[in-house]
């Protein structure tokens, strides 16, 4: 970004984008630029399981020494970015331990209606697995620094929960990733502004990718034009419906 400066309201964009531009720049820019979208299985899947999450849960709930609390509004005009957390716990601490942290905030706040200190957790529900890039952990860090900076507190760590093995993946907000998840918000934010989709480039994870006939990547391995591809696909559907 620009500095120490902030966005402005207008500006925000969307948290989910992170993972968006991670996982591939030209289907952020298919999605946040030329505003196209198709689902498929997987895409179909993940929406019914965030709807689990946030609709047949209560939104509030309390169990001893910890406060659940989904579908928290999240916003940072650091890094230019609003969204909705999925569960954001708070765990109680001492008194101790809600004191000064390093930067000058606290681990933990008071919650009204509720005795004592609470340090925030986020929580990030994820349908599938593991994946070998970082695209999980950089939306979950941006949504530990919306919190940050919308409660002054510290916030060190979260959790990833993937729905396939049904666990919890443990997340520590260290300095590399607190530094990629900014870098990231930056490159958002560039893409955006610039309104430039970049070409296609075919790779394995094209094949589960719901875009992937908007994004015609195998045209783009081919060295073939997008207007030849077409033209093959129809003729090809052609036969097939005359044979």
């Amino acid at each position: 970004m620009h500095g120490n400066m902030l966005y402005g309201e207008d500006d925000l964009l969307p948290l989910s984008g992170l993972k968006h531009i991670v996982f591939c720049e030209r289907r952020c820019a298919l999605m946040h630029v030329e505003q196209q979208w198709a689902d498929n299985v997987l895409t179909v899947e993940g929406s019914h399981f965030h709807e689990r999450v946030h609709d047949e849960l209560p939104r509030r709930e309390v169990r001893g020494d910890t406060v659940l609390l989904r579908g928290l509004a999240l916003r940072s005009l650091r890094l230019g970015l609003v969204g909705r957390a999925d569960l954001v716990e708070f765990h109680r601490c001492t008194a101790g331990e809600a004191g000064a942290q390093p930067g000058g905030r606290r681990e933990g706040l008071r919650l009204q209606g509720l005795t004592g200190f609470w340090a925030p957790f986020p929580v990030e529900y994820k349908l599938g697995k593991p994946t070998p890039d970082r695209c999980d952990e950089v939306q979950l860090c941006a949504q530990a620094l919306c919190l940050e900076e919308m409660l002054g507190v510290c916030v060190p760590e979260g959790s990833l929960f993937y729905g396939r093995v049904r666990r919890r993946h443990r997340v520590l907000m260290d300095d590399a990733l607190r530094e990629l998840t900014r870098t990231t918000a930056e490159a958002l934010h560039r893409l955006i502004e610039r309104a430039i989709t970049p070409g296609a480039l075919l790779q394995p994870k094209c094949q589960n990718c719901s875009l992937k006939e908007l994004c015609l990547p195998e045209a783009a391995a081919t060295g073939k034009s997008v207007e030849r591809y077409l033209r093959r696909q129809v003729l090809e559907v052609l036969k097939e419906e005359d044979a």
